[in-house]
């Protein structure tokens, strides 16, 4: 197939709208089933980019689910812990494949921002990760193969319209990509930058002590901020993103989105969240956004009298602010990946709230020596990698 027409572009009155090769070769993908669209399309590409970077960075297979050209969420396979299960809604699966747990975590990690995603697998979607994604609220789904189960699986999703696609792992694009904005064509060299341990040797903070763990993290989270919108913070903790904040014009904010995202993932493992006493056949999504109400500042949302009743047995005490900091407090050893320089030490002690101990970040700002100043404060670890990864 060597172009493909599309129902519209970006939005409906957006037509014609197709994708093809200027060379006239073939398109790198099959379509299996469904019917992509514009932004699927997008979202494939750039997620089928970073989830076959991580493999290479960290030899295990890796998942991200991307909405709206940039990562909810990106993970490595490796075992979740049973709180993890429960709060990914994965405990009554039994063991999971490494895919299906690189999965889980990408998804899991923020529910609120995946509902409605696009999929991107390193390896072979196997059965067990067809299962978690066909009870998922998802658009499609991108792997280089599908065991024939689990494509069977797939295919019954969305009354058979959900979007799934084989992509050629052997395709290489052009050294040179182009793009047009107000019909004006705009060319640059691909980013081809990689990542690996080699970006972390300049350590400037007074602590260089730096597990391979972290390393890892490290990788992650710069690899996700290599495909998500500028500017953009993540934080990464055990092999998986915590939280992204992408696209916003501050760096600040960045890392404050980030550093919530973060600390929300956290407090769902909390025994309040994990105790909520939900009624019977509560949907997926409506439990994720009642907690999502009752851990944030509109909580009454959910508990006030006349709401608590629709979704709980029994009415939930509130969750207070000091109950949610002294279990934050226990979140520690996360990584933090920036991808440009950091201009102020508000960054950091933002992420110190957040229990970031690792930052990777370019260096460069005439600030320095106050950011660096800020991370002996906290006895972080950070190094200067000298490479900024802005996407666009």
């Amino acid at each position: 197939m060597k172009e493909m027409e599309l129902k519209y572009g970006c939005n409906p009155n957006q037509k014609p709208s197709r994708i093809y090769m200027e060379d006239g070769s073939d398109l790198p993908i099959e379509v299996l089933c469904g019917r992509p669209g514009y932004i699927n399309l997008l979202d494939a590409f750039n997620g089928w980019q970073l989830v076959s970077e991580l493999k290479k960075a960290t030899g295990k297979v890796a998942a991200t689910s991307f909405k709206h050209v940039s990562p909810a969420g990106a993970a490595i396979g490796l075992p979740l812990t049973d709180v993890e299960k429960k709060i990914y809604w994965v405990d009554d699966m039994g063991d999971l494949t490494p895919m299906g747990s690189a999965y889980a975590r990408a998804r899991g990690a923020d529910r609120m921002s995946s509902f409605g995603d696009f999929i991107s697998l390193s390896d072979t979607c196997d059965v067990c990760t067809a299962k978690l994604v066909s009870r998922e609220v998802s658009d499609g789904i991108i792997a280089p193969d599908y065991e024939p189960e689990a494509l069977e699986i797939l295919k019954k999703k969305k009354k058979g319209n959900y979007c799934v696609l084989k992509i050629n792992p052997d395709y290489k694009p052009a050294a040179l990509e182009k793009k047009q904005v107000f019909g004006v064509t705009f060319e640059q060299g691909r980013n081809e930058l990689v990542i690996d341990d080699a970006l972390f040797a300049n350590i400037v903070t007074e602590n260089k002590e730096l597990p391979q763990a972290a390393r890892d993290d490290m990788a992650i989270a710069l690899i996700t901020l290599k495909y998500t919108q500028s500017n953009s913070v993540c934080y990464v903790k055990g092999g998986q993103a915590i939280g992204i904040g992408a696209g916003q014009q501050s760096r600040i904010h960045c890392t404050r989105l980030a550093g919530s995202k973060a600390d929300n993932w956290y407090l769902r493992q909390s025994p309040q969240v994990l105790g909520l006493p939900f009624k019977e056949g509560i949907r997926r999504a409506d439990r994720d956004n009642a907690i999502d109400l009752y851990m944030g500042e509109d909580y009454m949302d959910v508990l006030a009298d006349g709401k608590w009743e629709a979704l709980f047995t029994e009415k939930p005490a509130v969750f207070t602010a000091e109950e949610k900091r002294a279990w934050l407090d226990g979140n520690t050893d996360v990584t933090l990946g920036s991808d440009a320089f950091f201009p102020f030490g508000d960054n950091i002690e933002r992420a110190f709230r957040s229990g970031v101990k690792y930052v990777a970040q370019p260096g460069g700002s005439v600030r320095d020596d106050n950011v660096i100043e800020a991370c002996n404060s906290h006895n972080m670890v950070m190094c200067f990698t000298g490479i900024r990864l802005f996407h666009h």
